[in-house]
């Protein structure tokens, strides 16, 4: 898919956005050069996960797997590493202001750490449905939270309200190109440990984990093909780029808490320039992917983590012989909630 023109309108997904802060954090959408000069300023903060194999998920999958295991970054998923980026590329006089976020989970904890580590303070406005293990995880690592409804609308409704009570500075989860180009470092990473891959996969929501990741895969190989892969109850992404026209108001229904955003301005025309197609998947496939990943790999996954795999069990037509890379964004659960979770699909494979 390549870019057509897409309107530069102001929508919901960066209402939020003071002007100046605007400015400064999207007004110019990332490059490859940001992806590697984010890679340089996280690398005294973030880890550099594992890739990983399994040869048992290739024989189901028929194809030749590796597994970025951002389930083992620090805060328990990749968005440590957009949020470092973003917050360390600060001003002092602007980290001093304070940070101030929106999140469904993990790219709250991530915000909270990163301040915590710039040595200010972090407010993050959460979905009052976000699951009780990410609550814990952004208190526990000093943020205020904010409660909010689900739809993005309300999301950016409080966000901006907490803005201009706090003066702080917004570090958006997704529509930044800051965070953009952290989130591409992971990719960075895969590529150099699993080279000339044929496919890459990524889970999409707003979209930020998967631009960053298609700037830092093209920068590497402008061969490799880029899926992103999406559960069908949130399948606005899938639905923008096939319609030419950036969707937002839906509201989600998937089991795949950290997969619920809408594209924001600057992910949806990255996307639409360098994707071969969003691949969907519903939550009982998601499900039984994870599963798997739990039992043959010994990896502790969330849903939206498993989406990727499951788009390629799903499409093992696709990827039949090929050498893909997966990325295993996050292991963020509540484990309470597993049996009920895993109860809800046969055993897989």
């Amino acid at each position: 898919m390549n870019a057509n023109d897409v309107s530069a309108a102001t929508t919901a997904s960066n209402t939020a956005v003071p002007s100046a802060d605007r400015d400064a954090a999207t007004a110019q959408a990332p490059r490859y050069a940001d992806v590697l000069a984010a890679a340089a300023r996280i690398a005294p903060h973030a880890h550099v996960t594992a890739v990983m194999r399994s040869h048992a998920l290739d024989a189901i999958a028929g194809c030749e797997l590796h597994f970025k295991c951002e389930n083992l970054q620090r805060v328990g998923a990749f968005k440590f590493r957009g949020a470092c980026n973003a917050i360390f590329s600060l001003s002092d006089e602007e980290a001093a202001r304070g940070i101030v976020t929106q999140s469904s989970g993990n790219h709250g904890a991530a915000v909270a750490l990163a301040a915590r580590l710039r040595g200010t303070t972090a407010t993050v406005v959460a979905p009052r449905s976000t699951p009780k293990v990410k609550l814990a995880a952004i208190a526990g690592y000093g943020a205020r939270i904010v409660p909010c409804d689900t739809l993005q609308a309300s999301r950016d409704a409080v966000t901006a309200q907490v803005l201009a009570d706090t003066g702080g500075v917004l570090v958006h989860p997704f529509n930044d190109a800051r965070v953009i180009a952290g989130q591409g470092t992971a990719a960075l990473e895969l590529l150099a440990s699993a080279p000339g891959l044929d496919a890459l996969l990524a889970p999409v929501s707003g979209g930020g984990l998967m631009s960053g990741t298609c700037l830092a895969a093209h920068g590497i190989d402008p061969d490799i093909e880029l899926f992103g892969a999406e559960p069908e109850g949130a399948r606005d992404a899938h639905d923008s780029l096939h319609s030419g026209t950036r969707i937002t108001g839906r509201s989600a229904d998937t089991v795949c808490d950290g997969l619920r955003a809408e594209l924001g301005t600057l992910t949806y025309p990255i996307l639409r320039e360098h994707l071969r197609d969003i691949l969907l998947v519903d939550d009982a496939a998601v499900i039984a992917a994870m599963r798997l990943v739990w039992e043959r790999m010994k990896l502790v996954i969330e849903p939206s983590a498993a989406v990727p795999l499951a788009a390629v069990l799903a499409h093992r037509e696709r990827f039949a012989g090929r050498r893909v890379g997966l990325v295993l964004s996050g292991g963020n659960v509540d484990l309470d909630a597993l049996p009920a979770l895993f109860g809800r699909v046969g055993r897989p494979g």
